[in-house]
This record gives structure tokens, C-alpha cells and sequence, in this order.
């Protein structure tokens, strides 16, 4: 196994020809295959050689043996990338994001041998995550975009992305990660968009359209626009049949930004206007839907992880 094959996610199985030290025999030893090793390996980092690799199978084989009552029968160790993705899939990617969340991707890219290019508005030229990457490079000339619509840019971003031969691009979250045609535009630039297929953010990213999923599947949902809504007439309507509290929602992005909680009838029209500027000024689309609010709801979110090959897990 060389460096080039350890599992991205530090996530290993066990058979028998790894470990240099043990000996392989097909005829005698059953196979074991210890996909359990998530259980033991979930807060390790990954491995940086071989030694270090076996010394950590050895002593999750003793914790898988003990919660799961399976032996280890034959002793024999055999460490191996269950993932079929692998961190060498690519080499240099582009963090479409700036502050804590670059740093977070820099710091995993980095463990797996990545080269990182980070992008900065002129504002921020001065803060951390331009310079924990590899390379960093100003977004645009001074001037040309506001501090936040530099990191909405989607052509300048792509294009620096393409001069310095980056092979995959990561938007982090909030900004572009959830525009599927930023996502189509980084594929059909050559580049590896490190995200949900844009089919799926068009989906899901959209909050109407998730909605509308939501009601196919026959799931239960609050009251709310079959649609979005783009002006005061048809939001008057709305709250009139459903009456008040209501929620006005940016249809893109999260992170609390684009909402509005309307109690009362005269906070309507300028709850409505301020929704709208602030969603496209932090996601790029002022798109906004509204939905009957409800106070100090139980919030219940399910992590989906995929690996772009049928495999999915929940968290």
C-alpha cells in the first residue's frame, strides 16, 4: 500500500497481506472484512505511514473484537482502502470560501497531501485562510465587487482556478455551494466540483423545490407557497388565508440569512424587501418563499454523506 492509498476519511478494512510482518494463507484463514473499524477509527486522524497504520489496525482489531465477539481467528492482519474515493483522485484544488471554513478544507487537504489555492476579496487581504494555503490570489481588482459579491463571482473564480492548473474546486458552504449552475459551470470548465451533483442542489438546495419533493414523498410539511413569491400581492394573499406569524425564507443558501419572521401585518412589506436584499446579497439570488412560523420548533437535520458512487451514509 503506498501513501496514495489511505483511506480519505481514516476508515479501514482488515484482511491479510498488508502488514509485512504476517503472513498470508488463503486456505486456512477466513476472510474478515472489518468494516466495523468506523466504530474505532472514527476519531483517529489519518495515518502517516505503514507502522503507524498497523499499530492502529492491530489495536482496533482488539476493540472490534470485543464489541462485535469476533475473534481474530488466525491473527492475521490485512489493512485496505475500503473507500473508492481516493485522496490522490486529484492534486491542487481551489476553496471557494474564506475565514474558518477554508481553513477546515486547507487542514483536511493538506492531510491528504493536496496543494490548496485559496481566493481573497481586496478586504480581505489581511485574514488568515489567504495565507494557510499553498497559493492565494485576490479575486478581483479593488473595487469591482463588494466584499461578500467577490466570493459570488463565479467567472473570475473559475478563471483562477484554471490558471494555476487547479483539478478540483471546493465552494465550502453558504456563497456558491449551493448554485447548481456555478457547480455545471466548474464541470464543464474540467474541473472536479466537490459537492452534490447539481441535479441533486437543484433538488435540494432550492427550498421550493425541496418542499415540492417533501410533498411528493408524502412527508409532512408546514404550510407554505406553492412557489416563490415575487411580490407583495401574491406575500398579502398568502398571509391572509394563513393569517400571522408567517416566515419569509431566502429559496437558496441558509445560515439564517435571508429570513424574516413577520408578526403583524404592517412589518409585511418592508420584512418582504429585506428578505429579498439580503438573500441576494449573500447567495446571489433574492428568491424568496414564505411559510406559517413556527416558535421554538424541535429542529431535527440528517448529514448525508455520498461518495459520487451509489454509496450513501446518514450521520
Amino acid at each position: 500500500m503506498s501513501d496514495g492509498d489511505f483511506p480519505s476519511d481514516g476508515i479501514a478494512s482488515i484482511s491479510a497481506s498488508t502488514v509485512p510482518a504476517r503472513q498470508k494463507s488463503d486456505d486456512k484463514v477466513p476472510s474478515m472484512n472489518f468494516d466495523y473499524l468506523k466504530y474505532s477509527f472514527k476519531s483517529l486522524s489519518r495515518p502517516q505511514s505503514l507502522d503507524n497504520l498497523a499499530s492502529l489496525a492491530e489495536s482496533s482489531v482488539k476493540e472490534v473484537e470485543r464489541r462485535f465477539h469476533m475473534p481474530n481467528e488466525g491473527g492475521l492482519l490485512h489493512l485496505k482502502n475500503t473507500s473508492p474515493v481516493v485522496s490522490k483522485k486529484f492534486h491542487k484544488v481551489l476553496i471557494a470560501n474564506r475565514g474558518e471554513i477554508a481553513m477546515r478544507i486547507m487542514r483536511t487537504a493538506h492531510e491528504l497531501g493536496l496543494k490548496t489555492v485559496a481566493i481573497y476579496a481586496y478586504e480581505d487581504r489581511l485574514s488568515m485562510h489567504r495565507y494557510k494555503a499553498d497559493e492565494s490570489f485576490q479575486i478581483a481588482p479593488e473595487g469591482k465587487h463588494t466584499p461578500v459579491g467577490a466570493y459570488l463571482a463565479q467567472d473570475d473564480i473559475i478563471d483562477i482556478a484554471l490558471k494555476r492548473n487547479c483539478d478540483a474546486l471546493h465552494p465550502g458552504y453558504g456563497f456558491l455551494s449551493e448554485n447548481a449552475d456555478f457547480a455545471r459551470k466548474v464541470e464543464a470548465a474540467g474541473l472536479k466540483w466537490v459537492g452534490p451533483r447539481p441535479e441533486t442542489i437543484d433538488a435540494l438546495g432550492d427550498k421550493v423545490k425541496a418542499r415540492n419533493v417533501a410533498n411528493e414523498c408524502g412527508v409532512p410539511v408546514v404550510p407554505g407557497t406553492d412557489g416563490p413569491i415575487d411580490n407583495l400581492d401574491d406575500a398579502r394573499v398568502f398571509c391572509e388565508k394563513y393569517g400571522f406569524p408567517v416566515i419569509i425564507k431566502a429559496a437558496m443558501g441558509g445560515g439564517g440569512r435571508g429570513m424574516r419572521v413577520v408578526r403583524q401585518a404592517d412589518e409585511l412589506d418592508s420584512a418582504f424587501e429585506r428578505a429579498r436584499s439580503e438573500a441576494l446579497s449573500a447567495f446571489g439570488d433574492g428568491t424568496v418563499f414564505i411559510e406559517r412560523f413556527l416558535h421554538q420548533p424541535k429542529h431535527i437535520e440528517v448529514q448525508l454523506l455520498g461518495d459520487g458512487r451509489d454509496n450513501v451514509i446518514h450521520l
